[in-house]
């Protein structure tokens, strides 16, 4: 009698405690596809990760080579009591991992290799010319790079207009633009007077050889220079080296490690096609090779759609290496496309990706991965997608099961939930209120638990037009707007209304809002002299580390690892804006992390940690020791711990194993020296501050004003459950964009700003989508604009005014598909979006 395997046992959860699980019993079935709900902060992805995955990843790594371990990133071993049934687990999560510049849809999903093969191996030669190697193909390589540009497609020059803006003004006046501020953009000054050039008339009345001599010459003249006397120090005469401006943002340009300098210097920066590759970065030896009459530049541009068309039209034609290469593309390339995302190029930069993008594209790289038996642990793949494309993504999860594997899936869509095996409903809260397990069935089981939140919304409903759309006060006007996708579009956009921009994925909306909107307002407010701007999380932080900073956080929050990459993506063009004098401060709010290190945290970044700090000062016993606020910051000597410098751990490492960390032995974590916590507020330290949550903070800190709005701001909008010394690092991208809300919400209201917000409810479970756009309207009660890119149709029905864009993704996108108020674009039935609203839209009586 053949051998026949026996059904899969459950994986079995016991006494799990990670974060706020509170010593949790769950068993979810093997071979299913298994969904983790419940409010933000609930403690699913503590259960599904921070448990399960993580339980498997430590098991498998006792199996592997001491030595090897060391070059796997581990996860930290789970507060658990046991786990059982647990087979190897695959994470596809929503992160960058440190993805640089030259990374793209092609390195992540390995196609750009399999294309590069194809031409190496397939491609047609010129008459004469040796076959080359796959690495001749890629621009990342010394085979392959175009010399002149190394790779980089482009050229970067200096010209008088782009570095002094305002010739009226003396160089000592700051008539160099680009030179940087403090002391060495006042050598640069002395320096040119101490080699005789007058740094007092305006530039204009310089002669034009000694503008270009000051600005493109290669002498580098070595002149004693005698600063002047300032009345609190003594600066004694030096030697100084004379480089030309051109020299000097060249030179700083490609050798700057700080994403914030060089998007400074970009603005001083021509940029133009390499002129020896045209900006197609390969040598000319590769430019010549061929594939079904493109090059491979030309099909790494191609969206994946025209490719997997392409690839399809050449038939199976003969065995060989070019059909296996053929077979082999054409799959890989059409998983890619079945999850929606046919409108990317292999071209295309992964730190323009959105997150849901790139988890998606590491989701299609496993498919073709063959594995069995194996547990998927998936957060929240729906991300970004537009409803109409989740029906795919569900046939993926569908397929990973079939093939005999377990997905497990943290996931706020509830087409997804209702679609699962099984459901997980954690709850019912978030932080202390939650990290229970209030259902582990059938989905249609969850209907008969009261405590759960999640009930409300699984059950297929619609949702009434309660409410009368606002009345626009005047219109923003874009005309012949071109970026990406976006090819001379004409949009109109109301003020003073809250408006959600839509589409399928793919189609613009981030292009249009983020980059051609947020571009255009922004010249106009830079150009009128407007001082109303700010770019949270982008350009510059609402926020940041406020105060705390000058102590020696020195983190930079609003920088994202990524930033230098994005910042080489085309600028915008428009050809007209209209309406924008109604526009008075532009406010960017984006998903990207509002930290790089642990140092950064909630309360720093909100500036709530001064007021704190100055709460502390005040207190008799820190006055009685002359302790001012900086002495309770863990980043300033005086009062962090000295063993681990104010980190709270110490780093362990261990010969042939990976290094680790350990609770500091002197401070216990709490990162602050024992005198330090000798003083404290109504019965606390300062440690015991961060350790609160917002919830928790409020009430503790009542007594401390300067505090109370932020708190109430980041409460309001659901984030009671973090902690205030929640490292930035731990924060999802949602978690960050929502604190960076709420860090604006703390603000006097101005009328005439405009808002910008790129899908604020990633992350957000229904629930607390109502808290949010209960927030937003506020914004709008009282005087601003509010444009947000979104999916959700809770908050498409509650706009006043809707932008589908479409009517398809990349090439096909781009356009104006509908506007109008949700029953307008509803009636006029156009598009996928009106299909989906009208699903969940009943008509006002």
């Amino acid at each position: 009698m053949p051998h026949q395997d026996p059904p899969a046992g459950p994986i079995r959860v016991r006494g799990a405690r990670d974060h706020n699980l509170r010593d949790v019993d769950v068993d979810v079935p093997r071979d299913a596809v298994v969904v983790f709900t419940g409010v933000s902060g609930s403690g699913k992805s503590s259960l599904a990760f921070g448990t399960i995955y993580a339980e498997s990843q430590r098991r498998y790594l006792e199996s592997v080579a001491p030595y090897a371990r060391r070059l796997i990133q581990q996860v930290a071993a789970p507060h658990v009591d046991s786990v059982t049934g647990v087979p190897p687990a695959v994470a596809v999560r929503q992160n960058r991992s440190g993805a640089s510049a030259r990374s793209s849809v092609g390195t992540v999903t390995t196609l750009s290799n399999s294309l590069r093969m194809l031409l190496s191996r397939a491609g047609d030669y010129p008459a004469g010319a040796p076959r080359l190697d796959s690495d001749a193909f890629s621009p990342n390589t010394a085979a392959g790079a175009c010399p002149h540009c190394h790779g980089v497609g482009t050229e970067f020059s200096v010209t008088e207009g782009s570095v002094v803006p305002d010739p009226s003004l003396s160089i000592r006046d700051g008539a160099v633009a680009a030179w940087p501020r403090g002391w060495q953009g006042k050598n640069f000054r002395d320096v040119l007077a101490a080699l005789g050039h007058d740094v007092d008339v305006p530039w204009r009345e310089l002669p034009r050889a000694e503008r270009d001599w000051i600005l493109f010459t290669d002498e580098k003249p070595v002149v004693t220079v005698h600063p002047v006397r300032e009345a609190d120090r003594i600066q004694r005469p030096y030697r100084g080296t004379w480089n030309s401006v051109r020299d000097h943002v060249l030179t700083t340009f490609a050798s700057t490690g700080s994403a914030t300098v060089k998007e400074r210097l970009r603005g001083f920066l021509h940029q133009t096609p390499c002129p020896a590759c045209g900006g197609r970065r390969l040598r000319p030896e590769a430019l010549a090779v061929r594939f079904a009459g493109h090059d491979v530049v030309e099909l790494s541009r191609l969206p994946l759609q025209r490719l997997v068309g392409l690839l399809s039209d050449l038939g199976p034609g003969p065995d060989g290496p070019a059909a296996v290469l053929v077979r082999d593309l054409l799959e890989r390339a059409s998983a890619v496309v079945d999850l929606g995302l046919g409108y990317l190029a292999l071209e295309r930069a992964v730190p323009t990706l959105s997150t849901g993008e790139l988890q998606r594209l590491r989701l299609a790289t496993q498919l073709r991965s063959g594995l069995f038996g194996v547990v998927y642990v998936l957060d929240e793949p729906s991300a970004g997608l537009h409803p109409a494309d989740t029906a795919a993504l569900r046939e993926v999860l569908a397929g990973l099961r079939d093939a005999g594997n377990s997905v497990l899936v943290v996931e706020h869509d509830m087409d997804v939930a209702r679609g699962a095996d099984w459901l997980v409903d954690v709850g019912p809260g978030a932080g202390d209120g939650g990290g229970r397990v209030l259902h582990s069935g059938p989905v249609a089981g969850l209907q008969d638990v009261a405590e759960s939140v999640t009930r409300e919304f699984l059950a297929p409903g619609r949702v009434p037009a309660t409410r009368a759309p606002r009345v626009p006060t005047s219109w923003l006007g874009v005309r012949g707007a071109s970026l990406h996708n976006v090819h001379d579009l004409d949009v109109d956009l109301p003020l003073g209304v809250l408006t959600a921009v839509t589409g399928v994925s793919g189609s613009g909306k981030s292009t249009l809002v983020s980059g051609i909107v947020a571009d255009a307002v922004a010249r106009h407010l830079d150009a009128s002299g407007a001082s109303g701007r700010a770019a949270v999380g982008a350009d510059s932080t609402v926020g940041g580390n406020s105060g705390d900073g000058a102590d020696g956080d020195g983190d930079d929050p609003g920088q994202d690892p990524d930033e230098e990459a994005v910042a080489t993506a085309a600028r915008a063009t428009v050809g007209a804006l209209t309406g924008a004098r109604a526009v008075t401060r532009l406010v960017r709010v984006d998903q990207r992390p509002i930290g790089r290190t642990p140092r950064s945290n909630l309360a720093t970044y909100t500036g709530l940690f001064d007021a704190v700090r100055a709460a502390f000062a005040r207190e008799p016993e820190a006055r009685a020791r002359h302790w001012g606020a900086s002495r309770f910051s863990f980043n300033v000597a005086a009062g962090r711990c000295p063993t681990c410098r104010g980190e709270g751990a110490v780093s362990v490492e261990l010969l042939f194993l990976p290094g680790t960390w350990s609770p500091c032995p002197q401070c216990r974590g709490s990162r602050y020296a024992p005198e330090t916590l000798e003083v404290t507020h109504r019965g606390r330290t300062i440690a015991d501050v961060l350790a609160l949550t917002v919830d928790e903070a409020c009430e503790a800190l009542d007594d401390v004003p300067a505090a109370v709005r932020g708190l109430q701001a980041l409460r309001a909008i659901g984030l009671g459950y973090l902690r205030l010394g929640q490292p930035a690092t731990e924060l999802s991208g949602g978690e960050a964009q929502r604190i960076k809300l709420a860090t604006e919400l703390q603000r006097a209201s101005v009328a005439g700003t405009l808002y910008l917000l790129d899908e604020p409810t990633t992350g957000l479970h229904p629930a607390d989508v109502r808290r949010l756009l209960a927030l937003l309207h506020e914004l709008v009660d009282g005087g601003s604009t509010v444009v947000v890119v979104e999916h959700d149709a809770a908050v498409l029905l509650a706009a006043d005014f809707l932008v589908d864009l479409g009517p398809g993704g990349g090439d096909a996108g781009g356009r104006v598909v509908a506007t109008g108020t949700p029953e307008e674009v509803v009636r006029a039935g156009t598009g996928t979006t009106a299909h989906h609203l009208a699903r969940h839209l009943v008509p006002a009586p």
